[in-house]
């Protein structure tokens, strides 16, 4: 009898089978659409999965900007995600990879605007959306296929706005009546916008004085909720300041700031501007990254004493000029905010002068300073005396990021000495420090 109950009875099935659906869930995460697809044809259990609003919430749909076969299909499988899951869809970000020709740009433009009438019509939980990197003024963006876009694109936010969160449109590169355009599409109907997080870095075309347009001041005070801006110096004027300290001073945590020297930034903001908006948004940093961007001249004419500043990237972008010094910069000015700055970022060309001394005493300076990463002609010995500052209590750093310039090709002996100076400071390195040193020859 046992043996024929034993018979009777269905055979073990796989542990696929009775795989808890948190544990299925995080497989399917893992697995690209065709597998998915694939998989969801496996059972009911599988296919109901494949439906998880869990699996669809985060998209990143890529688009390259060159003509190839293997990328045929980027534009019709962007549809058909969208038709089908695109209801789940909390996180959306999309590049367009460096556009080749009109012909794909018009592509692009074209499924675009299925994309985001398809996302308009069956989305009400968008949360962030990212485009970046477009550069709309380059030629190959003719005048009616941005024009196209921009307004599928404006159409889309007046539905999304009231729920969208975070928006970035990094590199867009518009004019400064379309970006206002565009912007103003979030406060549709309501005269003001809830997003908290705004990234508008290269949003405008270079060469614009955009602080002195009225309208995108205007623009700029219907955002009521701020936490995260990000801009251009070329933005910057006392009108924005006042209305972010009259509309965003409870919310706003941070504003970054990068300043090209293409764009325009000689303007005058004045420090009883920052003052005030310090001090009404109490927790306010503000991080600068100036590019080519160097002299002292021009450097102190925005980074006023009354700013709040939490970290300063000064890149030189390989430019040398043998009139510049950057001495007058880490005496002078960069102390001034030795009691808020906590990261250091360098890049710098400074064959003609020695750094040494001024950016050891910057950072013994800077108290609170934890982050420090510098390329530059440096002794090799300058790392020598970070690590024994640091190793006596001198200063706070925890991240140290060195790229030591030489003339020669070889760099044998500065990494002899590298290896030496790790070897009696490795205790310290491996207990605290984000670290990193090498030598590079720069010819």
């Amino acid at each position: 009898m046992d043996e024929e109950r034993e018979l009777n009875q269905p055979q073990d099935q796989s542990c696929w089978a009775t795989l808890p659906d948190v544990c299925l869930r995080r497989v399917f995460w893992w697995l690209g659409d065709r597998d998915r697809s694939r998989a969801a044809l496996v059972c009911r259990k599988w296919n109901q999965m494949m439906y998880s609003a869990d699996l669809w919430r985060y998209r990143t749909i890529t688009f390259s900007g060159r003509p190839s076969r293997v990328h045929a299909s980027e534009f019709e499988s962007a549809l058909w995600y969208v038709k089908k899951f695109g209801r789940y869809l909390e996180h959306l970000e999309i590049k367009f990879l460096n556009p080749y020709n009109a012909v794909l740009t018009k592509k692009f433009q074209v499924t675009m605007r299925g994309l985001l009438s398809c996302l308009g019509k069956s989305n009400n939980r968008l949360k962030s959306l990212s485009i970046q990197h477009l550069e709309l003024d380059r030629l190959v963006w003719r005048n009616s296929i941005r024009t196209s876009f921009i307004k599928s694109l404006s159409f889309f936010l007046k539905k999304v706005g009231k729920h969208l969160d975070y928006l970035n449109l990094k590199g867009a590169r518009l004019t400064v009546d379309q970006g206002c355009h565009i912007l103003s599409s979030l406060s549709y109907l309501r005269n003001e916008s809830l997003a908290s997080e705004l990234n508008l870095e290269d949003y405008f075309s270079h060469h614009l004085a955009v602080y002195s347009s009225p309208q995108f001041n205007k623009t700029m005070a219907m955002f009521r909720n701020l936490a995260s801006l990000t801009l251009n110096y070329n933005c910057i004027s006392d009108e924005l300041l006042e209305n972010l300290c009259e509309n965003n001073a409870s919310t706003l945590w941070t504003i970054n700031i990068k300043c090209h020297v293409h764009d325009p930034h000689g303007q005058v903001v004045w420090g009883m501007s920052w003052a005030k908006l310090a001090r009404q948004a109490t927790n306010l940093k503000v991080n600068f990254f100036f590019e080519r961007v160097m002299k002292y001249e021009r450097l102190a004419r925005i980074l006023l004493q009354e700013i709040p500043i939490r970290s300063i990237s000064l890149r030189s972008c390989y430019f040398s000029d043998p009139d510049w010094s950057m001495r007058p910069t880490l005496m002078d000015l960069l102390p001034t905010f030795r009691h808020t700055l906590q990261k250091l970022t360098f890049e710098l060309n400074n064959n003609h002068e020695s750094l040494d001394e001024e950016l050891h005493l910057l950072i013994l300076s800077c108290r609170k300073l934890f982050y420090f990463k510098v390329w530059a002609f440096l002794d090799v010995r300058f790392v020598e005396r970070i690590l024994k500052s640091l190793e006596e209590g001198q200063c706070a750093l925890r991240t140290i990021k060195v790229r030591i310039y030489t003339n020669r090709y070889e760099t044998n002996e500065e990494d002899r000495t590298l290896r030496e100076i790790f070897r009696k400071y490795r205790k310290l390195i491996d207990s605290e420090l984000n670290y990193f040193v090498i030598a590079y020859p720069m010819m």
